[in-house]
């Protein structure tokens, strides 16, 4: 393909993707490609051979992004090719095929408690101490020797100059040679990624991420206190936990921010994991979860970027709370909410994104799938404001005519 056809189809597929975004109506429904550990099945090999080979996953990633010809596509390495920077890292929080589950089973993350309760005020006090000196040495084995670096913030002058005798400590010493090696593994990642995100956006492929976010309640619950340290601290630390979440929201929104415009995407991926309607109250969400998670959207707005949380469970009670956003600054992917009561609520406001249920494209029949996404189409899509996807993307055991069905049927019936 030539430069100036690749430039054309790229312009033509952002277009659709756009305008979907901002609520107008597209030529047709666009369609987005994404996906785990599913490359594995469709390469006929094993995901730990996938996760640690960054030229099989990029092989296999083109060849699926050229037969589905998606409008966009997340690349292979931000979620499957990580065995080799989770190994140089010793890792902590997840399991991985030949690190505690078998060959061919996904990730299981390690849910436990990584800040105790008492530790809320040193993490208030100074989040980035409590980073370096304690969190950090909890989840990744090569930090563990960040354990004796000093109180930072209390040398000055002369006092500073003498202090650099810190970091000839051996333990630190060890863990910065040990995080080098790491980083050095994550740069060849970020580079094979890298070029695979050049190759497909010079073929005109839409990249739908440009980066990584979370929700402060979802960073506090998952990585910090774990499932049972924030329920508990909801009825007997609540001061502490909102403060907590206030003080996250800077260091997510600048980070998320600076990682977005080093890439060519404004696009933000924000998995959300304890938005669910079996997970708390709607008081308890108005308390608790939606305050920081609107600033953190607010925040990327305002930098011109557009977030995509993927609402995973059922989130059908929180649709007229969430409908508090800028209209048609963001894309609300939902899992199992229903799109059409989703559409009705928030089709004003956001675009949405999903949902062909992971059971339908994993023992479903092509047919069916056809069948499904065109009552999408024809009932969220009809107006604009919806991107076809699966619930959760492709899931890892989809066999292939059915994930083919899915970007066949856009074509069918949405042009």
């Amino acid at each position: 393909m030539g430069a100036n056809e690749g430039a054309v189809r790229h312009a033509e597929k952002l277009k659709r993707v756009m305008d979907a975004v901002q609520l107008k109506r597209p030529d047709r429904v666009p369609v987005a490609f994404h996906t785990m550990l599913w490359y594995a099945k469709y390469g006929g090999t094993t995901i730990r051979e996938v996760m640690y080979d960054y030229d099989k996953a990029a092989e296999l990633g083109r060849r699926a992004i050229l037969e589905f010809d998606p409008d966009m596509f997340a690349p292979p390495h931000q979620f499957t090719t990580l065995g080799r920077v989770l190994e140089a890292a010793r890792f902590k929080q997840l399991q991985w095929p030949g690190h505690g589950v078998g060959d061919n089973q996904p990730y299981q993350y390690l849910d436990r408690e990584y800040m105790k309760a008492e530790e809320y005020d040193e993490y208030l006090f100074d989040p980035s101490g409590f980073y370096l000196q304690k969190y950090m040495p909890r989840v990744l084995g090569v930090a563990e020797g960040l354990e004796a670096l000093p109180a930072l913030p209390g040398f000055f002058y002369m006092r500073l100059v003498m202090g650099m005798r810190s970091f000839a400590h051996p333990k630190v010493v060890a863990a910065l040679e040990a995080m080098r090696a790491a980083g050095e593994e994550a740069n060849r990642l970020v580079a094979a990624q890298a070029q695979f995100t050049s190759e497909m956006e010079g073929r005109g492929y839409v990249l739908a991420q440009g980066a990584v976010s979370i929700a402060p309640f979802d960073l506090i619950g998952d990585y910090f206190r774990g499932a049972r340290g924030i329920l508990t601290d909801m009825y007997r630390r609540k001061d502490k936990l909102l403060a907590a979440l206030e003080k996250a929201i800077p260091f997510i929104v600048r980070q998320t921010i600076a990682t977005c415009k080093a890439s060519s995407s404004p696009f933000v991926f924000i998995p959300i994991h304890w938005a669910a309607d079996n997970f708390m109250s709607l008081a308890q969400f108005k308390t608790f979860w939606w305050p920081s998670f609107r600033k953190v959207l607010l925040g990327l707005i305002e930098a011109q970027l557009i977030p995509v949380p993927l609402w995973e469970a059922d989130c059908s009670s929180r649709l007229e709370t969430i409908a508090d956003i800028p209209r048609g600054k963001a894309v609300y992917w939902f899992e199992r909410t229903d799109l059409v009561k989703a559409k009705q609520v928030l089709g004003g406001i956001a675009c949405v994104r999903g949902n062909v249920p992971p059971s339908l494209l994993n023992m479903g029949t092509p047919e069916q799938v056809d069948a499904y996404c065109r009552d999408l189409i024809e009932k969220v899509g009809r107006d604009g404001g919806f991107i076809l996807d699966g619930a959760f993307g492709i899931p890892d055991e989809a066999p292939l005519e059915n994930a083919r069905a899915m970007f066949q049927a856009v074509r069918k019936y949405s042009a």
